[in-house]
């Protein structure tokens, strides 16, 4: 793949969290914000570098009520590399001046890139070029490589390499009330006279950490001074002008729950010891990050194929083939900043799509997060009086509801109730998942089993959940929330939640009628170990079948209505809140800080009803409503989608998406803006302030998913590949590969008018294409070009 890259020229400190936020590094194991290693946390920079599924739990005292949250938590700093004059002052862009600076993430090889060059008066510079990798073929490797250039001037430069192990949770400044100290026992040490270690533990978790740190200085002499929580290796640099001397720092970073090791501090010291020097790592990453961009191999033209590569780079860190061995979900917000803490929400909805057709492995592997958790998922539903699995809103280590107590409001400065554990369609998100995953990659394996429990006791809350209403004769399911996060309650009520939230209650259906297809098609030994096991008999899944076909979905003024009672809301003065805020995203708090509340409103802060078009066809979704027995004909479903078009504030970056997807396969003339509204979520920071938190993973999964399953209408159901092509007239042409159901690198093209698949050569089974009206069968080795209708 060409060395793409994403740059950044000047030094802008307002700017720098945004920076650091998309020039971070991972590996799907760990990963780092791309801070300059000169500079420490405070308002302008923010180090941090997380390790997937590290998690500690404090507890905090807030307006008065003890207060508990878990948090990925932000491990030793292994960046910090400091350099000076002798006896000046330590050379930072904030502290010295810059004549030039210049930062390019290269997103092919996987490197940061950053040039300074320090004005050190009467006509001296002091140039800087700094490499930084975290290595993507040894996941517990970074290296960073630092070249001095003296310009107009020889003399002697003091270096200070570090490990920094005082670090805390400190990247959000609507957190800083809750207690962020979750390391302690740091110690440190030496291990050879070119390395030192440090180790910790978070304090709850007891998540024991080891990091080493070697490093090599042109031939200099190296100082260990250990100053616990920091360990420090000193070298002095003699510069002559014109000539260039290196520092190269290779660390090791090991945990705890890392498999196959007996000791992380043991482990990280021998793996630094063994490890090459900074080419060769060099080298063998930048290998493993080429087979990552074949497998997952884009060719998008302009600037919207820019930015999906960024993207695609930013999801491959975050949930590489690393990830696969081990136990952990998709952090909302990546390994990239700490932003919702680092839990998983539903966000994996948008993301396993995409891996299931490069990745299958890893989705197989997040897929089993949630199924080791499913015992919590049903401790919760018994909580509450319900039968089944009740997954978490918010999951971290052990899958227990996670969702926060309260929020903070920054236009108010008042803590509110949080009530957003409400959202129980997070199950239905993961039975859409299981059953997504195993019809991209053909595996029975997995659905008959660790798939199958997931469904079954899915189905069974939702079985249980649903009260029969005489009036309306039919099933309600009363008190939750939709996606779509401003409704919380009715106006003026006491208690939280709303009914028949028509999302929640479409998605239920799917997945009970889906989960009885399951049992139907289930080998016959396979289905009575589950039904034994459970203890599921015919009475439920009657009822199962009863209420996939009767549950209740409220409609007003010919539309979808969002939830029973959405349409005796009052309308909102769209036009005048505009004039008066300029940016309404985040309309709740606006209201809030008035006074008001948001419930009170025709009013949506993203995506709810709208969201069934994404998950589903026009035609599945037609059967769905058939099968509820509505009608929903492509009239109503017009007239739905433009009146929650009008009354949407779009406060989530997810909801750009799904109004394009929407609208691109209804064939709008408006699909494309709300495209570029998600293709620019995080570069142009939308949301005001958040990417410098941490990265929206679901978003940037979603749009490369949008032009590999959204605009060519590809679904994998069946035994077959469906195709059905809407191609934007912005971006009509362009084409990737795909992995399906073990065939790998399956080509498709897409050009005006016609789309070109290939299959490579293999002994698998030749592939069963489907297109309006036609089906194609395609042998292994060969290629067809299918001409598509307008």
């Amino acid at each position: 793949m060409p060395d793409l890259t994403w740059e950044y020229e000047g030094y802008d400190p307002v700017e720098e969290r945004l920076r650091e936020s998309l020039c971070t590094l991972g590996n799907g194991y760990f990963g780092s914000r791309g801070v300059l290693p000169e500079c420490t946390a405070d308002d302008v920079h923010y180090p941090g570098t997380y390790v997937a599924g590290c998690y500690n739990r404090l507890t905090s005292e807030v307006s008065g009520r003890r207060v508990e949250n878990e948090d990925m938590v932000n491990v030793p700093n292994w960046l910090p590399l400091r350099f000076r004059l002798a006896g000046g002052k330590w050379l930072t862009p904030d502290t010295a001046p810059v004549l030039d600076h210049r930062q390019v993430l290269h997103l092919g090889p996987g490197v940061l890139e950053r040039r300074t060059r320090f004005d050190l008066g009467d006509g001296r510079a002091l140039a800087v070029r700094q490499q930084r990798l975290v290595h993507m073929a040894d996941p517990h490797l970074a290296a960073l490589r630092t070249e001095f250039t003296a310009e107009g001037f020889s003399g002697e430069l003091e270096v200070a390499a570090a490990l920094d192990g005082g670090v805390t949770n400190d990247g959000v400044p609507r957190y800083r009330d809750l207690d962020g100290r979750h390391l302690t026992h740091v110690h440190a040490g030496t291990a050879a006279p070119d390395r030192v270690w440090l180790r910790c533990r978070t304090r709850t978790s007891d998540i024991r950490i080891g990091m080493a740190s070697r490093v090599t200085a042109d031939g200099a002499p190296l100082t260990i001074r250990h100053e616990p929580p920091v360990t420090r290796q000193l070298a002095r640099l003699r510069l002559t002008d014109g000539r260039t001397a290196t520092v190269d720092k290779t660390v090791a970073l090991h945990t705890s729950r890392d498999p196959a090791i007996s000791d992380p501090l043991y482990a990280a010291v021998d793996r630094v010891g063994r490890a090459p020097g900074f080419d060769a790592l060099l080298a063998s990453h930048r290998t493993a990050w080429n087979q990552l961009w074949r497998r997952a191999r884009l060719d998008v033209p302009g600037d919207a194929g820019r930015i999906l590569r960024l993207h695609l780079f930013h999801v491959l860190q975050t949930l590489s083939p690393h990830t696969a061995d081990l136990d952990v979900g998709v952090p909302a917000r990546g390994l990239h900043g700490e932003a919702y803490r680092g839990h998983v929400f539903w966000d994996e909805l948008f993301v396993l799509p995409f891996l299931n057709l490069h990745f299958p492995e890893v989705a197989r592997a997040l897929l089993r997060y949630r199924h080791r958790r499913l015992e919590r998922a049903r401790t919760a539903a018994r909580d509450i009086g319900r039968r089944g699995a009740l997954y978490p809103w918010q999951s971290g280590s052990d899958g227990r509801e996670e969702t926060q107590q309260l929020h903070l409001n920054p236009r108010s400065g008042r803590w509110l109730p949080d009530h957003t554990h409400l959202q129980h369609h997070v199950g239905s998100a993961i039975a859409y998942n299981v059953w997504q995953y195993c019809e991209a990659s053909g595996d029975a394996e997995f659905l008959h089993t660790k798939g199958a429990e997931m469904m079954l006791q899915i189905s069974r809350f939702w079985g249980d959940s649903a009260s029969w209403d005489n009036t309306l004769g039919r099933h309600r399911i009363l008190r939750v929330m939709g996606p779509d996060e401003y409704h919380d309650a009715y106006p003026g009520a006491t208690e939280p939640g709303l009914d028949d939230n028509a999302y929640t209650n479409v998605t239920a259906a799917w997945v009970l009628s889906r989960t009885l297809e399951l049992l139907d098609t289930l080998p016959e030994p396979r289905r009575r170990e589950l039904v034994e096991r459970i203890g599921l008999g015919d009475d439920e899944t009657a009822r199962w079948e009863e209420v996939s076909r009767t549950l209740h979905v409220p409609f007003h003024e010919g539309v979808v209505s969002q939830f029973e009672g959405y349409g005796d809301l009052a309308e909102l003065d769209w036009d005048g809140y505009q004039e008066r805020y300029g940016d309404i995203r985040r309309l709740d708090r606006i209201l809030e800080a008035e006074g008001d509340t948001v419930n009170r409103y025709r009013a949506s802060k993203q995506a709810d009803v709208l969201m069934l078009g994404y998950l589903f066809s026009p035609g599945e979704l037609q059967n769905l409503f058939r099968r509820l027995g509505l009608r929903l004909d492509e009239d109503t479903w017009r007239r739905t989608v433009d009146h929650y078009l009008h009354r949407t504030s779009h406060g989530s970056t997810l909801s750009g998406l799904v109004h394009g997807w929407v609208l691109a396969r209804a064939r709008r003339a408006e699909a494309w803006k709300f495209c570029q509204e998600a293709l620019r979520g995080d570069i142009a920071d939308v949301q005001g302030g958040t990417t410098g938190e941490g990265i929206h993973l679901g978003a940037m999964a979603g749009t490369l998913d949008l032009v590999q399953r959204g605009l060519t209408g590809m679904e994998t159901r069946g035994g077959a590949l469906w195709l059905d092509p809407v191609p934007l007239p912005e971006l009509s042409s362009y084409g990737f590969s795909v992995r399906y159901q073990g065939h790998w690198g399956v080509r498709l093209r897409l050009e005006s008018g016609h789309m070109e698949v290939t299959v490579p050569s293999s002994d698998l089974p030749p592939i069963d294409l489907r297109l309006p009206g036609r089906a194609v069968r395609l042998e292994p080795g060969g290629t067809t070009t299918l001409a598509l209708s307008d």
